[in-house]
């Protein structure tokens, strides 16, 4: 088997999503929007076979790749990893049991298999965060409250083109907040820098990437959106959130109602990472996710 790659296109949605959003993998690095969006930072090219989606990424000078497949990685696909890696394979993204199943392909490999916790994914029940049911989500449900209660005239709106010029305005008030924070480092400001620019790719695609969104409005001016698009037939991933943080219950509010009036065919969120922010994780957690999605990066060399 010889892979050949192409750069990532949006062309590339029906192929890549054939395998994807049938393959069990809720890993938000599948979500075919995102893999669009930041294409122009990874250098993202794509090798679509029969039953796997093959992700090969170059940045900073390092190469990696990624296998979406509903099957075990097989020997074969992994000789030509192998090969096309120079024999020096980095393999990201992987699952706790992918890495147990992959171990047991070659003998004759040296595998290093390190955890990334700051990458696992965060995937809840859809009704949990729609419903805010049961005593451990309480402080959701007080934080839901106090918003209805000083804003009872609020307004949801589905997220259309119309609207993302007030997602623009609320986001620059965000990222001008962020820049102004002295603890925030070049990297981290980079970084906010490229995700808007991911955000404008996705506007500028939004239908052709299947997007789903919703807003939160009071008096007549946005105060929270989000939005996001399957990963799989039953996941939504939640490529954004963003709210006005001075406003009581924003977060709380957009997270509760953008559950709320999803399709229902979406059982679960996948609500990303949270890239070793302490105070992300403590609001991620904070929801009680069902699932708590390992991430693992392999590096795979033959023994000589």
């Amino acid at each position: 088997m010889t892979l050949s790659f192409h750069k990532l296109t949006l062309s590339d949605r029906e192929a890549v999503q054939a395998v994807t959003l049938n393959s069990g993998r809720r890993n938000c690095n599948y979500t075919f929007a995102n893999l669009v969006g930041w294409q122009f930072w990874y250098y993202t090219e794509v090798c679509v076979l029969d039953d796997a989606v093959v992700l090969r990424y170059t940045h900073e000078g390092e190469r990696a790749y990624m296998v979406c497949t509903s099957k075990d990685i097989s020997k074969e696909l992994l000789d030509a990893l192998l090969n096309d890696s120079q024999g020096n394979l980095v393999l990201i993204g992987l699952e706790d049991d992918q890495v147990m199943k992959l171990s047991t392909i070659n003998s004759q490999l040296s595998i290093s298999i390190e955890q990334v916790r700051n990458q696992y994914d965060y995937i809840y029940r859809r009704t949990d965060l729609a419903v805010l049911q049961g005593g451990h989500l309480q402080a959701k449900r007080n934080h839901v409250h106090r918003f209805r209660t000083a804003h009872p005239d609020f307004e949801y709106r589905q997220l259309t083109p119309e609207l993302f010029n007030e997602c623009r305005r609320l986001t620059e008030i965000w990222q001008e907040e962020k820049n102004q924070n002295e603890n925030e480092n070049e990297n981290e400001k980079e970084t906010i820098d490229a995700e808007y620019r991911v955000m404008e790719t996705i506007f500028s695609n939004w239908d052709a990437l299947g997007m789903i969104g919703g807003s939160i409005f009071i008096d007549g001016q946005m105060v929270a959106f989000t939005y996001g698009a399957a990963v799989t037939n039953d996941t939504i991933d939640v490529c954004v959130e963003k709210a006005d943080r001075h406003i009581e219950g924003a977060f709380a509010i957009i997270n509760q109602q953008f559950a709320e009036h999803l399709p229902e065919q979406f059982v679960y969120l996948n609500r990303e990472e949270d890239m070793g922010i302490p105070g992300l994780r403590k609001a991620k957690l904070s929801y009680h996710p069902e699932i708590l999605l390992t991430y693992n990066v392999v590096h795979i060399t033959k023994n000589d």
